[in-house]
């Protein structure tokens, strides 16, 4: 039986940007996003876009949110980011319009192939359609989307799409009824 080695490991397939430019970057998520001090939306909002970001209008980022690579982020309109909010975007994210991502909510693009004795790196996409609403602490896994206007309570892990309007909860989330907005 194969055992993991990880000293054979290597994502060197796996090129996110020069290291000029992620340094950089890690520099500017340090001062102005993972920072307790809050700094002016407009102002990460700009930062964002100059790091290749595509950011709409009205978008509120608390403090101590951490984004990995901004180049693979949309953004739409009237998006809130809750604190200690983690965008761990190895690869693309696409938030639409009016949602709302929760404190502690972490958003993850990568995990490893746990099959191959070398771990290898696998990333996918996550889509967070119009009006979802991701509850507190919850967990939004590589490859997902999630449907317009649903609901991910509080602490929820989301490993399956979710329908729209649909309200998840628990690890792993379930469907556990329809959101009526009035």
């Amino acid at each position: 039986m194969n055992k993991v080695d990880l000293g054979k490991y290597s994502n060197s397939c796996y090129n996110p940007g020069s290291s000029a430019k992620r340094a950089i970057w890690y520099l500017i998520n340090i001062l102005f996003f993972k920072s307790s001090i809050p700094t002016p939306n407009r102002f990460k909002a700009l930062l964002l876009r100059k790091f290749g970001a595509e950011v709409g209008r009205g978008i509120i980022i608390k403090p101590c949110v951490n984004i990995k690579y901004p180049w693979f982020l949309k953004i739409g309109n009237n998006v809130w980011i809750g604190e200690n909010t983690w965008i761990d975007n190895l690869t693309d994210i696409q938030i639409g319009d009016n949602v709302c991502i929760s404190q502690g909510a972490f958003l993850l693009t990568g995990n490893h192939n746990y099959k191959k004795v070398t771990f290898d790196l696998m990333t996918q996409p996550i889509e967070v359609e119009d009006g979802v609403w991701i509850g507190a602490k919850a967990v939004i896994c590589p490859g997902i989307t999630l449907g317009t206007h649903s609901v991910i309570s509080v602490g929820s892990i989301v490993s399956k799409n979710t329908e729209p309007y649909g309200i998840y909860s628990g690890v792993p989330s379930e469907l556990v009824g329809k959101r009526v907005i009035e």
